[in-house]
């Protein structure tokens, strides 16, 4: 009986050869109850099934259709990540050895062929070429065993895949040889001529492409084996007072912890003594060092650089940040865009439609062909079947997918799914919220106008202890100005907060009052000197308040949220890319229009609602634009949900993670940047790949099937056929992995 509970799964997928055996698995696996959302990953031969199906039926599914499945131990990342390993490294091992048999009968063979006759009319040649064909048997036998079973369980579940194209093609070129053997005088004295070699020839090269493709997916998953790298196995954790290292699976919330100069930190966690500078450069892409002390956050797998620090553990297992982007890049990868989709499903209607071809070109050749016509059309339908073999085509998508969206978490870019990956690149208009995005999200104190002589020192220490009581967010800007000018607050009495004006208060028996120019008039407070002053700063996105004492007009105070040091570089590169920019604030006019000139934005719209922005997101759409959303705070998330792409900015709030389909670790919006110029290199890489899968078939079936033997006497041959489709595979694999050298351009 199937549990309730609705878990994740992963397994590792055996006997899968081509994309349309993916087809066939998540076809078989979703037919099982329990079983919600099934994702096979082709080129890493892994599948996640969503759900609360059990795990023997989810197998048994698997294996009734012909195919073997594993389960991955989910409780220990590294241990199913060598697992893996370890049988990618069999699979190998098996592949080339298989390769070296078969090429080492057939390659002597083959060149045999070019330099003497390989017909058969005396009976010394029905001997030895019986023989060769009984040693090409044990070679089809022992090498080509996997296609064989594969072909046999695949007819058995009324389908076809690679490997039935292999094992007809093979198989009639020996069977074609051994009749020729066996009964000579039944075939015209033209007609009788032997394949062994091909048959040996086609499993020695397939098995070497193969082979190939195994070594190549190991490199695919250096993303995930670097990040699953970063995680410490073990904890120094404070207990009963003593010092402790223990296994990071037996670390509890609550514990307090301490890393070393040089260690990783093993949890997240809070900092409650020391001070340091962490290298967290493989979670944010982000090179220099982050210092931390009390109060501040540390994520697990990061490295402690200088000091030593005493943490409390927050998050534990497989609630870290790391564990969490480890598991986003896992599901990013096994997920499909829709280019991969249609992938898939040409190549479940590819092996069917290409076994039709190569028998009506056997038929043509058998009915038109030249004598001897019944060699011909062997010939032809086996290069056919070979030639057409179509597991390129099921890799050019997932390989791509996996570098690319391994790459983007290099650089502090999570994605959530391929679709999300795919939609990026096409992305034409992208709306940016101001605060936090292409701001700092921190208002701070830019600049204090004095007048009437007032001293600067006494009036930050008056503006601090009144705005000491304060809630307000501009009040904060203030007091932490004052902390640095190691200002000494007093106590206010009186205090008043005035809503949309700004503060009274008494302190040191003066009368004070702090905030807009509404409230000075309503105190009737002489405020022209500071006209001018207001202006100019209202003009350059500060907002200017006022500091009255007794009063008297004391002080003009300028509070800005600070620009991003590199927003206006990253808009730059946004806007080179062809990309119409919109910036969004819930800010007034003059702030967004200062805001949005400095970083170099004509469209911008301020004093917007949560609700505003989704409407903003929806009116461009219906424009005919593919719209990205970029935004960091809760009034962000429907916008971000709605829109084609939304960006969460990483370091803002759970809330706007959650509703975005792409994370950027860091805070800059280089990383938007980077993330539009990795999905577009991912996409083209994919493109790139279908091609190169599909010129060997597209152009090879008709050259197989004879379409050239009339104008220049060509007819290809089985071996050549063999040899094309394992250089297609190859030409997938080595184009998919050049992404892992790209870096997106900064200029």
């Amino acid at each position: 009986m199937s549990s309730s509970k609705t878990t994740e799964q992963n397994f590792i997928i055996e006997g899968a050869n081509c994309g349309s055996c993916v087809a066939k698995i998540e076809k078989a696996l979703n037919s099982v109850q329990g079983a919600n959302n099934v994702e096979m990953n082709f080129a890493d031969r892994t599948v996640r099934v969503e759900g609360s199906a059990q795990q023997s039926t989810l197998i048994s599914a698997v294996e009734n259709i012909g195919y073997g499945a594993k389960p991955m131990d989910n409780t220990s990342e590294q241990d199913a990540l060598d697992e893996k390993a370890k049988s990618d490294e069999a699979h190998y091992k098996k592949l080339m050895r298989n390769m070296m048999l078969a090429l080492g009968v057939g390659v002597p063979l083959m060149i045999y062929g070019l330099i003497f006759d390989m017909s058969v009319t005396t009976i010394n040649q029905r001997i030895a070429w019986g023989v060769v064909g009984i040693i090409t048997f044990v070679v089809m036998a022992v090498a080509g065993k996997q296609f064989y079973k594969g072909a046999w369980q695949s007819f058995k579940n009324h389908g076809a895949n690679m490997d039935t194209l292999i094992a007809l093609g093979t198989g009639t070129a020996w069977l074609y040889s051994m009749f020729v053997v066996l009964a000579p005088s039944l075939l015209p004295q033209v007609a009788r001529h032997v394949y062994f070699e091909a048959s040996s020839m086609i499993i020695g090269l397939i098995s070497l492409g193969l082979a190939f493709e195994v070594k190549a997916r190991g490199r695919t998953s250096q993303a995930i084996k670097r990040l699953i790298g970063l995680q410490a196995k073990t904890a120094r954790v404070i207990r009963d007072g003593a010092e402790q290292d223990i296994d990071i699976s037996d670390v509890q919330k609550g514990d307090h912890v301490r890393v070393r100069p040089g260690e990783k930190i093993p949890v997240d966690g809070d900092v409650l003594e020391g001070s340091s500078r962490l290298d967290e450069s493989m979670l944010t892409g982000e090179p220099m060092p982050v210092s931390k002390q009390a109060g501040d956050k540390v994520v697990a797998g990061s490295i402690n650089k200088s000091g030593t620090l005493l943490f409390e553990a927050t998050h534990i297992g497989q609630e870290t940040t790391l564990a969490n982007i480890i598991n986003m890049v896992k599901r990013a990868q096994n997920s499909k865009p829709s280019i991969g989709r249609l992938a898939d499903v040409i190549s479940g209607i590819f092996v069917p439609t290409v076994m039709i071809i190569a028998i009506l070109a056997a038929l043509a050749w058998l009915n038109f062909g030249p004598a001897p016509s019944i060699a011909y059309a062997v010939v032809a339908l086996t290069t056919v079947l070979i030639i057409a073999c179509p597991c390129a085509l099921g890799l050019a998508t997932p390989m791509s997918v996996m570098v690319g969206i391994g790459k983007a978490a290099e650089f502090g870019i999570l994605i959530r799914n391929g679709e999300s990956l795919q939609t990026t690149s096409k992305i034409t208009t992208m709306i940016l919220d101001k605060t936090g995005t292409i701001t700092q999200g921190a208002p701070q104190v830019t600049d204090v106008v004095t007048f009437n002589n007032a001293d600067e020192n006494n009036v930050m220490q008056l503006v601090a202890s009144l705005e000491s009581s304060s809630e307000h967010p501009l009040a904060e800007a203030i007091t932490q100005y004052a902390k640095k000018q190691s200002v000494t607050l007093s106590k206010v009495t009186d205090f008043d907060a005035i809503t949309g004006k700004g503060v009274s208060g008494t302190v040191n028996e003066q009368t004070l009052l702090f905030g807009n120019k509404a409230l000075m008039d309503k105190y009737e407070i002489a405020v022209d000197d500071a006209a001018e002053q207001a202006h100019t700063f209202a003009n350059d996105a500060k907002t200017p308040m006022y500091f009255a004492c007794n009063n008297q007009l004391m002080a003009l105070i300028a509070v800005a949220d600070p620009l991003k040091e590199d927003s206006v570089q990253a808009i730059k590169r946004l806007q080179n890319e062809g990309i119409h920019l919109v910036m969004l604030t819930g800010d007034n006019k003059a702030t967004a229009h200062a805001v949005a000139k400095k970083v170099g934005i004509d469209d911008f719209i301020a004093e917007v609602l949560p609700e505003d922005k989704v409407n903003e997101v929806t009116k461009r759409q219906q424009q005919g634009e593919i719209v990205g959303m970029t935004g960091d705070g809760i009034n962000d998330a429907p916008a971000l949900a709605k829109a084609d792409v939304g960006f969460a900015i990483g370091t803002g709030t759970d809330v706007a993670i959650e509703s975005a389909d792409i994370t950027l670790m860091r805070g800059s919006l280089h990383g938007l940047a980077d993330a539009i110029a990795i999905s577009s290199a991912t996409i083209k890489n994919i493109k790139q790949n279908l091609f190169g899968a599909f010129i060997y078939n597209v152009a090879g079936i008709p050259i197989a099937a004879g379409v050239l033997y009339p104008f220049i006497g060509v007819l290809l041959n089985p071996v050549v056929a063999g040899a094309a489709m394992a250089l297609s595979s190859l030409t997938v694999v080595t184009n998919a992995n050049r992404l892992r050298f790209y870096k997106p351009n900064k200029r």
